[in-house]
C-alpha cells in the first residue's frame, strides 16, 4: 500500500490520536489526512505529524450551491488558498474533486489546473455517489489524464458499479486508486482493495507489491475490529467465495478445480469448502464421505442423499457433523435390519392424546400396530415396542436429543439407550422430524440387540 488515509484529523480528539499513532510507526507508506478547504482542517493535519493530506474540494453546482452557499469563483479560490497554505508547510498535498461525477467538465478542470499552479502534487476525481459508468469512466479520465499531475480514481458503490469504474479510470490513465479493505465506507462502500489487486493480477495481468496470501486474513482483521460483516457472497473474501454445493460443480472441482475456480483459494489465503445441501449431487456427498473416512454401498448412499436434499430443501447447509450424523444413522439402519420401518402416522394436539399407528416389517412379516403416549415421540415408541414384542421385548432406559444446527428446523439427533435381557446398547437417529429420528434411533438399538443374540446363540 503506498499511501494510507489515516482518518480526518478535524473530527476528534480521538481521532488525532490514532493518525499521530499511525504517522509514529514508521511505515513504508505516506501517511495521510483527509481535510476539508479550511485552515483549521490542515492545522489538525499539521499536529499529527502526517505526509500528506486529501484537500477535498466541492465542484459540483449541487455542492457549491446548496452545501457551500458559494459560487464557483469562491470555491475555486477556496482550493487555491488551501492548497498555497499546506504546501506552504510543507506537506504533500491531493486535490481532489468532491462529486466530480456530476460537476461541469470544463469548471472542474479550471480547479484542478489552479491547483496544479498552487503546487498540488496530485489529483483525484471522486465519484462520490457511485454514478458512473465504466464507459463515462473511461472518457472523463481520459481527458483529466492529460492534465500535467498524477491522477487518482476514488469511487463509490452505489450502483454495484465501483470496481469497474475503477479499472476504467485506470485503463484511461489514473495512476492512484482509492480503495478500501472489504469495500467499507460511507452508504454501500468504497472500491474494495482485494478486488482491485486480483483483477489487476489476474484478469489484466498486472504484477502488484502485493502479498496476495494475506489479503483474506487481513479482510477477517479488519471485518472484526471494525465490527462490519462481510457479505457471503462477496467477491473473493465473502464466505461463500469458494464454497461449493451444486453436484455438477463438486464433480468438475474432483477433475480439475480450475474447472469452477478462476482463482485458487490459496491465492488469497483461502480455503476450498464443499457444503451439502438440496443441489448436492453424488459426487460432492462420495468425497465427503471419503474425508470423514466412511465407506458406504451404493443403498446407503441413495439415501444419506436423500437425507441432504430433505435438509437442504429447508434452507439448510449440511455442516461436516451434520453430515457425520446422517451416515452413520444410515449405517446403522442398514446393519442387516431384521426390523424395518414402512409407515409411521402420528397424531398430537391439545384435545386428543397423542395417538400413533406404526407399519413394520419383521423379518418379512408386515406388522401393523397402535399405541398412546404422554406425547408424540412417546406414542411413536410405544407403537414401536408393541410392534416387535413378539420377537423382543425392549426395555427404553435412557433418551437424549441435542440440536447439531440452529434454528426450529435444526437437524436433531435421538441418542438412546436400550436393555434387553442384560444387555444394553446406544443407538442413534439424526434427522430434522423429532419422532422420525427417535424412532429411528430406536429401529437401529432394536437391530443390533437381535443381531447380538443370534452371535451369541
Amino acid at each position: 500500500m503506498d499511501i494510507i488515509e489515516a482518518g480526518s484529523a478535524i473530527t476528534s480528539e480521538g481521532e488525532r490520536a490514532s493518525i499521530k499513532k499511525i504517522a509514529a510507526e514508521g511505515l513504508n507508506a505516506e501517511i495521510c489526512s483527509y481535510c476539508r478547504v479550511r485552515k483549521e482542517d490542515i492545522d489538525s493535519a499539521l499536529a499529527c505529524d502526517v505526509d500528506s493530506i486529501h484537500l477535498v474540494v466541492p465542484v459540483s453546482d449541487l455542492h457549491i450551491q446548496q452545501k457551500l452557499k458559494k459560487d464557483r469563483e469562491t470555491v475555486r479560490r477556496m482550493a487555491v488558498d488551501m492548497t498555497e497554505y499546506a504546501k506552504s508547510h510543507g506537506l504533500i498535498v491531493e486535490l481532489s474533486g468532491e462529486d466530480a461525477s456530476r460537476a461541469d467538465m470544463d469548471y472542474l478542470k479550471s480547479v484542478y489546473k489552479a491547483g496544479i499552479d498552487a503546487g498540488a502534487d496530485r489529483l483525484c476525481l471522486c465519484d462520490t455517489v457511485g454514478i458512473l459508468t465504466p464507459e463515462r469512466s473511461y472518457d472523463i479520465f481520459s481527458d483529466m489524464a492529460k492534465l500535467p499531475a498524477p491522477l487518482s480514481v476514488h469511487c463509490h458503490n452505489d450502483f454495484g458499479m465501483a470496481t469497474a469504474n475503477t479499472m476504467a479510470a485506470l485503463r484511461a490513465g489514473a495512476t492512484q486508486a482509492h480503495v478500501t479493505i472489504n469495500g467499507i465506507g460511507e452508504r454501500a462502500g468504497n472500491t474494495s482493495l482485494e478486488e482491485v489487486v486480483m483483477v489487476l493480477e489476474l484478469l489484466y495481468k498486472h504484477k502488484t507489491k502485493f502479498d496476495t496470501k494475506g489479503l483474506y486474513p487481513l479482510s477477517r482483521l479488519v471485518s472484526r475490529l471494525s465490527g462490519v460483516p462481510v457479505a457471503p457472497n462477496k467477491a473473493i473474501v465473502g464466505g461463500n467465495a469458494f464454497t461449493h454445493e451444486a453436484g455438477i460443480h463438486v464433480h468438475g472441482l474432483l477433475a480439475n478445480t480450475a474447472t469452477y475456480e478462476p482463482i485458487t483459494p490459496e491465492l488469497v489465503g483461502r480455503e476450498r469448502r464443499i457444503v451439502m445441501g438440496k443441489h448436492a449431487g453424488r459426487s460432492s456427498v462420495v468425497l465427503a464421505l471419503k474425508e470423514l473416512g466412511l465407506d458406504v454401498t451404493e443403498p446407503q448412499i441413495n439415501d444419506i442423499i436423500a437425507r441432504v436434499k430433505e435438509l437442504g430443501d429447508k434452507g439448510k447447509h449440511v455442516t461436516d457433523a451434520d453430515l457425520q450424523a446422517i451416515a452413520e444413522t444410515v449405517l446403522g439402519v442398514y446393519q442387516e435390519a431384521k426390523v424395518k420401518l414402512e409407515e409411521l402416522t402420528v397424531v398430537s394436539g391439545n384435545t386428543v392424546m397423542p395417538t400413533a399407528s406404526i407399519r413394520l416389517n419383521v423379518n418379512g412379516v408386515h406388522v401393523v400396530e397402535a399405541g398412546v403416549g404422554t406425547g408424540p415421540v412417546d406414542a411413536a415408541i410405544t407403537a414401536l415396542k408393541k410392534g416387535i414384542s413378539g420377537i423382543a421385548d425392549i426395555q427404553l432406559d435412557e433418551y437424549h436429543v441435542d440440536a447439531i444446527t440452529g434454528g426450529t428446523d435444526a437437524l436433531v439427533e435421538v441418542w438412546v439407550k436400550l436393555s434387553k435381557g442384560g444387555k444394553t446398547i446406544t443407538a442413534r437417529g439424526a434427522r430434522t422430524d423429532i419422532i422420525m429420528a427417535s424412532v429411528e434411533a430406536v429401529l437401529e438399538g432394536i437391530n443390533r440387540l437381535i443381531q447380538q443374540d443370534r452371535k451369541d446363540s
